[in-house]
């Protein structure tokens, strides 16, 4: 076997890994695998995963960098190389760590994109109720708020993951894992509405998914996101928009409401609190404008 298959077997090895031990989405998995796609591919002449050297990292990193891979993207690449080797060694397939000595690149971490309450409130009276879609769409934006979903678990809901007469769903997150989300009276109400009077003369007879189309089948993540867009602009929302915004202000409004952080983080379905602590510098920003305004010596 050449080494270049044997490269392949690796990441075919590393990929299955990832999909049973973790449960990565295909869609994950995807990134993965391009990701090593494309560092191998900027490997220097005869050099190959098994022979890799740090100066060989330095060197494909850097020809990924000038062809316009940002810093961003350079961390996420390099933790997934980490990743690789790491179960590559584990295994006993190689002994080689080319990244023992290669650091991350450092990247300014933004803070993600926000809307005031009074924006989210705007937004979720943009769908015209009096026509089914809005029903629908209005029902959507109810949910995805009030239970702070990744866009992925709003299109995947089913009618099983429904408990609306004690007022919470269940999220089918990332790594495969559930979490019980509560969900607030109008957003009950809302899904109450369009279960009752859209999806019954929508849905195709096998169709589980809570949220379809006019063609009864699941509603896609790009028609969300295309339609948020769409009632930002009829909400007069100037900020960049997308389903994510609404995750991200659910998580800032908490906090600014009191809400410990690790009862956030267990909401957003976060496995690690680190990630959770983005929001705390959202939420500070707030208070410091509240101080700001309502402190006398200010």
């Amino acid at each position: 076997m050449s080494q270049l298959a044997e490269d392949d077997r690796w990441v075919d090895l590393y990929l299955a890994h990832l999909q049973v031990e973790r449960g990565l989405s295909a869609r994950t998995l995807s990134a993965y695998a391009s990701d090593l796609r494309s560092f191998r591919a900027h490997l220097g002449p005869g050099t190959t995963l098994a022979t890799l050297d740090p100066g060989g990292v330095s060197g494909a990193l850097s020809a990924l960098s000038r062809g316009g891979l940002g810093a961003r993207s350079q961390g996420r690449l390099v933790s997934t190389l980490r990743g690789f080797y790491r179960f590559v060694r584990e295994e006993g397939l190689c002994k080689n760590n080319p990244f023992a000595l290669i650091r991350s690149p450092k990247t300014v971490r933004r803070l993600p994109s926000l809307l005031g309450a009074e924006e989210v409130l705007r937004l979720i009276a943009a769908p015209n109720v009096a026509e089914p879609r809005g029903l629908r769409d209005a029902a959507m934006l109810h949910t995805i708020y009030a239970a702070g979903l990744r866009v992925s678990e709003l299109v995947g809901l089913k009618l099983g993951d429904l408990n609306l007469d004690h007022g919470y769903l269940s999220a089918f997150g990332k790594g495969r894992k559930r979490r019980l989300v509560p969900l607030g009276a109008p957003a009950c109400e809302a899904i109450r509405l369009y279960i009752n009077k859209v999806r019954g003369g929508w849905a195709l007879a096998n169709e589980r998914c809570v949220f379809v189309s006019e063609r009864g089948k699941g509603l896609t993540r790009q028609a969300f996101w295309k339609n948020i867009r769409a009632y930002g602009v009829r909400a007069g929302i100037t900020k960049r928009l997308t389903p994510h915004t609404l995750r991200h202000s659910f998580a800032t409004h908490l906090l600014e409401g009191g809400a410990d952080l690790r009862v956030v983080q267990t909401l957003l379905g976060h496995s690690d609190i680190a990630t959770t602590q983005i929001y705390t510098h959202a939420s500070a920003q707030h208070l410091r404008k509240l101080h700001a305004r309502c402190h006398p010596r200010a």
